[in-house]
């Protein structure tokens, strides 16, 4: 008897948790569900007129260029700035985090304060600067601009991952033989994967979705990645608002998102307890 009325008390006690928590899941879940159905259901002034099918499915797989050439342009685009992103971090990250060198606090500081700056305030410069590069309407040129403003958090989150890895590991991997490099690669790589995979999901998702850098930065409708080809379906006829294929076309590009996140959760989540377990 006693032991069912403690099991009742904490149930009872997390109730709360559970309530917030549902009401989070509607919240954000809710708008999901009813995109996904209007994209199937039938809606004057579009493919699918009545019923329920795939017609605004089939509007945007013909739009323009192809969805599928969309859906590559945004591949392309979201691989580039992940693996710049990445790489770039990971040294770093590193250095800022094992090495002492004069105004190390100051650079970083720097670093972090690009976060300041107003995002579409930099776009024309860049726009500009692009354009003597040869990299102007480009998906290089694109994938280096979205890169360039993941760095300042990608950055801070390896810093603290390293930070939270005991230095005992890299100087033993040192003691047994490997260089810096080595140590890094065998030894350090492991033990911050949660917080690459972390960096690299913010970078997948912010050039997946990003819509205002393509919009100034390509002007060839060819080479334009999903979001952007998607904004411009919307008023293909005469000014009026496709709204059957722009849902459509929002339910393609979550999926890769869900998925993405459903799979990496739990590296996500260890990611961003790194630092705070280092503390």
């Amino acid at each position: 008897m006693r032991r069912d009325t403690t099991v009742l008390t904490r149930a009872l006690g997390r109730t709360p948790h559970y309530v917030v928590a549902g009401s989070l899941a509607v919240i954000f879940l809710f708008p999901l569900l009813w995109n996904a159905w209007a994209s199937v259901s039938g809606q004057p002034g579009t493919a699918q007129q009545s019923g329920y099918g795939l017609g605004n499915y089939r509007t945007l797989l013909d739009y323009d260029a192809g969805l599928w050439r969309y859906l590559l342009n945004s591949t392309v685009v979201s691989a580039l700035t992940v693996a710049l992103t990445l790489g770039v971090s990971l040294l770093g990250g590193y250095a800022f985090a094992r090495f002492d060198f004069p105004g190390k606090n100051l650079l970083f500081l720097l670093t972090l304060a690009i976060l300041m700056v107003p995002y579409a305030t930099l776009l024309i410069p860049l726009y500009v600067l692009l354009g003597r590069l040869q990299l102007q309407n480009s998906l290089i040129g694109l994938s280096l601009v979205l890169a360039m403003f993941q760095l300042p958090f990608a950055t801070f989150m390896m810093r603290i991952s390293f930070e939270a890895v005991p230095r005992e590991l890299e100087e033993s991997a040192l003691v047994d033989g490997c260089g810096t490099a080595g140590a890094l690669r065998r030894v350090l790589l492991p033990a911050v994967r949660p917080g690459l995979i972390t960096v690299g999901l913010f970078a997948f998702l912010a050039a997946w979705n990003d819509f205002i850098a393509p919009l100034i930065l390509i002007s060839d409708s060819e080479k334009a990645p999903l979001p952007l080809a998607v904004a411009n379906l919307r008023q293909q006829s005469m000014g009026a608002v496709d709204y059957g294929a722009t849902e459509a076309g929002v339910v393609v590009l979550a999926v890769p998102c869900l998925l993405l996140f459903l799979l990496l959760q739990r590296h996500y989540i260890r990611g961003f307890m790194s630092g705070a377990l280092k503390g």
